[in-house]
């Protein structure tokens, strides 16, 4: 709860990102509060009691999220889809507006990326900055599991990565009311 709190102030891709690991490490527990408290809770030695219990909530509130939302098995929460969409809201009044011109060099350096990975992914109608994202965990998830990752791969990423910290930057102005785009 505090890291997604920090992450989201401070990083909203990797908050992103964050929040997509831990509806997996929800999945992962079987929905089951015991095992989460044991594994995840549990395991922060710097928490205070009430911390642990809001915490602990926090998980028990993402459950009941996750269930009626359907998203037991696959897919995100509405809170999560709704970053992706203020995210491509935001991406693409940057590559409308002429002062950007460097966010729209970096987008069209990660569209043969976003071309391939849609025609090699089972969801071809994905937004562009899903899909990026997709990728993004793609590799971490890979990187928590020491399987190797092509010089390719990381190249791809790098690419991706360089444009969604950018736009991550552009987010954190547009919220503070500081980005102008006309």
């Amino acid at each position: 709860m505090y890291i997604s709190q920090q992450l989201k102030q401070q990083n909203i891709a990797e908050y992103l990102l964050y929040m997509w690991q831990v509806e997996d490490m929800i999945r992962a527990a079987r929905f089951d509060m015991k095992v989460i408290r044991e594994r995840i809770v549990d395991p922060y030695p710097s928490l205070t009691g009430e911390q642990r219990e809001a915490l602990a909530q926090w998980y028990q509130d993402l459950i009941n999220m996750m269930h009626d939302e359907g998203v037991m098995e696959r897919g995100h929460l509405q809170i999560n889809q709704n970053i992706i969409i203020w995210l491509t809201d935001l991406h693409l009044r940057l590559l409308k507006s002429p002062k950007f011109p460097y966010y729209s060099a970096a987008y069209y350096k990660v569209l043969p990326f976003i071309v391939e990975l849609r025609a090699k992914g089972a969801h071809k109608d994905l937004p562009e900055l899903e899909i990026c994202f997709d990728a993004m965990y793609g590799v971490l998830m890979l990187k928590l599991q020491k399987k190797e990752i092509s010089e390719d791969t990381q190249k791809a990423l790098k690419t991706i990565g360089d444009l969604l910290a950018m736009l991550a930057g552009y987010y954190i102005k547009d919220k503070q009311g500081e980005l102008e785009l006309e």
